[in-house]
């Protein structure tokens, strides 16, 4: 076989794969419809009138803006609590990474044991944690925070372990040629060489935790969520759409700040 022909011969396999994918995608997306009863065709007619409730009933007025202070300190609230539970789950998941990664764990089955952990941390939704702690803390800022840092913990293991896998493996095989111990080796080779990117991953969880949090304190009774929750559930939309309008506009402010940051240490 020639070359053109090779390469019409793949270009059509591809194209022959592209097609047999779009369509199971299709048959799949169709059949769960079937299965669920749901209607394409009432869901998109159904948005013209959401919009229209949305803009009737969620827009801030004049006696809302009474509640910035209220709700400004919800606010500050979840922030301070997603950004505790990020930075207290990255110290342990590094620590965690260390004993986990193929090219600094101490020990083969130590290291499994942490992936396992790891696994079991990130597998279980945050809203889950949250339930679970519910039925033994209450409702209360500390059942919040033991949810973000348990599910922040599982991701930022798993992400360190990675990135010492990647980063730090030629330096440390040097410093373990030239006779260094263990914890110098982590000190001297690992940490420096990962810092840039360990803490770009924790300033990427604190958004998400910031996100995170407003739908666990709708469980825990804290924070911004709780507030949220309170103003809908007493049908006060008006004060209930300021609360959205503050964490979009919170949510905006962190995500440009972190990727500043990131620009800066990256």
């Amino acid at each position: 076989m020639t070359a053109p022909s090779a390469v019409r011969a793949a270009l059509a396999r591809r194209n022959m794969f592209s097609v047999v994918g779009i369509a199971a995608v299709l048959v799949f997306t169709i059949g769960s419809a079937i299965v669920t009863q749901f209607s394409f065709a009432d869901g998109f007619a159904s948005f013209p009138k959401a919009f229209g409730w949305m803009a009737e009933n969620l827009v801030p007025n004049a006696n809302t803006l009474r509640s910035i202070g209220k709700i400004g300190s919800k606010l500050l609230e979840t922030v301070l609590v997603a950004v505790m539970a990020s930075v207290l789950a990255a110290i342990v998941a590094f620590f965690l990474a260390i004993l986990a990664s193929r090219t600094t764990r101490p020990h083969v089955a130590i290291s499994a044991v942490v992936r396992v952990i790891a696994s079991l941390c990130r597998n279980i939704p945050v809203v889950a944690w949250a339930m679970i702690f519910l039925l033994s803390f209450g409702q209360n800022v500390v059942t919040g925070l033991l949810a973000l840092f348990i599910g922040t913990l599982g991701y930022l293991t798993r992400a360190f372990t990675e990135i010492v896998d990647e980063t730090a493996k030629s330096s440390v095989e040097a410093l373990t040629a030239s006779g260094a111990k263990w914890p110098q080796i982590v000190l001297q080779s690992v940490l420096p060489s990962v810092l840039p990117q360990v803490v770009s991953w924790v300033l990427y969880m604190i958004e998400t935790n910031i996100r995170d949090a407003t739908l666990v304190g709708i469980l825990t009774g804290t924070g911004i969520g709780f507030l949220f929750d309170l103003y809908y559930k007493s049908m006060n939309f008006a004060k209930a759409g300021l609360v959205t309008l503050g964490i979009i506009v919170l949510v905006v402010v962190i995500e440009t700040v972190s990727n500043a940051l990131r620009r800066i240490i990256l």
